[in-house]
């Protein structure tokens, strides 16, 4: 029998999935409760995304069931959301879920009171005991309702208290003593032989090394370097690297990068072209360019829209199987390759370390361009020329698989945030293409995701879109900063400027000096701040980074004043937990040791600054101008002329005017 529930109308792939459950399906909106409370009936509040492979499998397991369906039809109004759609719906109940089992995940299925007041949650549950829960919730809904409401009253309160901050008293002068037992701490739990955390899973938390990269420059601690480097290259050439078409999985569920979780998601790959792109102009690593370049030609030929715009996942499953895409059979990889196959077989490592399971293998290295082709006694021209083609034969032949689902919502956070990589790629780089696919999406969220006064989540269509939250304005902001340094375009920066007053009037809490996630016209059960780092970023950390850039460039000293009262706010914290609060920590950097402002006016200072943005230095501010005229208060009294002119500044003192790079770099780096 063919069912239609509501989710049909839905644009988002994750729901239109469950579309055609027995389930009476009802799409997220603020009249869920009002229907709720007419029918005198609990909520359940179903949370997934597309890529998700246990959402799929509790999908097959239970929603698909039509005895299980006719339960929660008969007892409960059920309510399919997408988080990405709505990642506020998502924090809300993923912290009730959360404060009750001290867990989480997703699927999320969180069970609330008609009200929207949580009672009972979990993740992935098989079907006799999800049927179990379904006629267990409802006896006692109606026989116990007074206790229900009581211990529902407790969760909100939880909920609303879990990440609400109480604003500290402001720190004056941050301490190298903590930042350095952050390190101290972290690197206690550092993985010296496989990169990353000594844990399993791996995720791969880019922000983590991109703090430890700007640590370790400032401190010239060669062990922490070290450690990026060794975490850089298991990532590069291990499993959760898509070796063949580039792009990273979103974590590996062992401790060698080995075996991945196959979905890629664009935040991921996102930021980890911006940390290689960073990484490369410390290490200058070939295989470091080679994972930018690879990775932005996939996000190019499989994530992008015609309007610049970029997708926002692959799913990790195909014909219902996790991994099928990118798994090889080991003669099915001979007959792709050919004559070709014994030096694929070699590069990676079919019938060994790749060996998974069920006669599958996963492609990975453990040996270098460099060290392989020594052993196979080639030069390594002929060894790439040889492995570029060994790569061209298996893409082509792993393109007539059927495909893993691509979930195509355009969300503009993560967007902003791809914004910025490949600006960050072009500087390092010099890569004109980059620029390009860069201006292209920033064009987008431009004319797109900028309506009016307001910024959009997710553009549905026309009717349909959904207002902007707080990761939505703080990484546009960030992206457009990002832009204005390969640009030298004053009126992004501007535009940021503007984005940054509408984040203040719909966001922050001057009590707190704190932002919330959602927007005052919100109308949620409870307003949550989002505090820690994790595989993204805090949108409170962005934030905070975004204001003491701005308080340089428009000479605002109360933004860098609300930055350091952001930072003092969570600094007790940062100590026991450095990847929790690893952009929180990008921040402190920049209190704690002197942080430059590098101002290039003239003739072609462009691509003076450019040249800067290669170098092997701790973070900077840049600013460039090539006219007379400028809107930035940052060149204030700063006199134009066509010479090049390179001013080192630091809070507020600039030192006489440098004409080289080579100059610059010998005042920054002096000891």
């Amino acid at each position: 029998m063919q069912y239609i529930n509501q989710l049909i109308k839905e644009s988002s792939p994750y729901l239109k999935q469950h579309a055609h459950n027995p389930v009476n399906w009802i799409p997220w909106s603020d009249d869920v409760f009002n229907q709720a409370q007419k029918e005198d009936k609990m909520v359940l509040i179903s949370i997934g995304y597309s890529a998700c492979h246990w959402c799929h499998v509790m999908e097959k397991e239970c929603f698909e069931d039509e005895e299980v369906a006719t339960l929660m039809n008969k007892f409960f109004i059920n309510v399919k959301v997408d988080r990405e759609e709505r990642p506020d719906v998502d924090q809300i109940y993923m912290t009730a879920v959360q404060l009750m089992n001290q867990t989480g995940g997703w699927p999320l299925n969180c069970f609330t009171l008609p009200n929207g007041k949580p009672i009972y949650g979990g993740t992935y549950f098989p079907k006799e005991q999800w049927m179990y829960i379904l006629k267990s919730l409802h006896e006692t809904f109606i026989k116990e309702r007074k206790k229900m409401e009581e211990y529902a009253n407790k969760i909100q309160k939880g909920i609303v208290d879990s990440e609400l901050i109480q604003q500290k008293k402001i720190v004056e002068t941050f301490s190298h003593d903590v930042l350095e037992g952050l390190v101290s701490r972290w690197s206690k739990v550092f993985d010296h032989t496989n990169g990353g955390p000594l844990k399993a899973p791996k995720f791969p938390l880019p922000n983590n090394y991109e703090f430890l990269i700007d640590y370790a420059l400032h401190k010239n601690d060669q062990n922490v370097l070290n450690h990026v480097e060794l975490t850089l290259d298991k990532m590069a050439m291990g499993g959760i690297y898509d070796q063949i078409g580039g792009g990273f999985s979103r974590y590996s569920v062992d401790m060698l990068w080995k075996v991945p979780h196959f979905e890629k998601m664009l935040y991921d790959n996102a930021q980890l072209i911006q940390l290689y792109s960073i990484a490369y102009t410390v290490f200058k690593k070939p295989l470091y360019k080679k994972i930018v370049y690879q990775t932005i030609d996939w996000l190019e030929r499989e994530m992008r829209t015609k309007n610049g715009a970029f997708y926002a996942a692959l799913d990790a499953d195909s014909e219902g199987e996790e991994g099928k895409f990118y798994v090889w059979k080991e003669d099915e990889f001979e007959k792709a390759l050919g004559e070709l196959s014994d030096f694929g077989k070699t590069v990676y490592e079919i019938g060994k370390n790749g060996y998974w399971e069920n006669g599958n293998n996963i492609l990975l290295r453990t040996k270098t361009d460099d060290k392989l082709a020594l052993e196979l006694n080639m030069s390594i021209d002929v060894f790439q020329e040889k492995l570029n083609k060994v790569n061209e034969l298996l893409l082509t032949h792993r393109n007539l698989r059927i495909k893993p689902g691509l979930d195509d919502k355009l969300l503009t956070s993560w967007n902003a945030m791809t914004l910025k990589a490949l600006c960050i790629a072009y500087a390092t780089f010099n890569e004109e293409h980059f620029l390009t696919l860069a201006n292209s999406n920033l064009q987008w969220l431009l004319n797109e995701q900028i309506q009016v006064d307001k910024v959009i989540h997710v553009w549905k269509n026309k009717t349909d879109a959904i207002d902007g939250f707080l990761e939505d304005y703080a990484h546009l902001i960030d992206g457009f900063i990002s832009y204005y340094t390969i640009s030298r375009e004053e009126e992004i920066l501007l535009k940021a400027n503007e984005l940054t007053k509408k984040t203040f009037e719909l966001f922050f809490d001057e009590k707190a000096s704190m932002f919330f996630f959602t927007s005052n016209e919100s109308n949620l059960i409870a307003r949550k701040m989002e505090i820690t780092d994790s595989v993204i970023p805090s949108s409170n950390s962005v934030m905070a980074r975004n204001l003491f850039y701005l308080s340089k460039y428009f000479r605002k000293t109360k933004w860098e004043k609300i930055s350091q009262e952001m930072l003092s706010n969570v600094y007790n914290q940062m100590a026991n937990y450095g990847s929790g609060y690893s952009n929180w920590a990008i921040l402190l950097n920049y209190f704690i040791f002197p942080f430059k402002e590098i101002l290039v006016i003239g003739n072609n200072s462009i691509q003076k600054g450019i040249d800067l943005l290669q170098l092997r230095l701790p973070k900077f501010l840049l600013a460039t101008r090539e006219k007379e005229q400028t809107i930035l208060p940052i060149f204030e009294e700063k006199q134009f002329s066509p010479e090049i002119s390179i001013q080192i500044c630091e809070k507020g003192t600039c030192l006489f005017p440098c004409k080289t790079i080579e100059e610059v770099k010998k005042i920054i780096l002096k000891p």
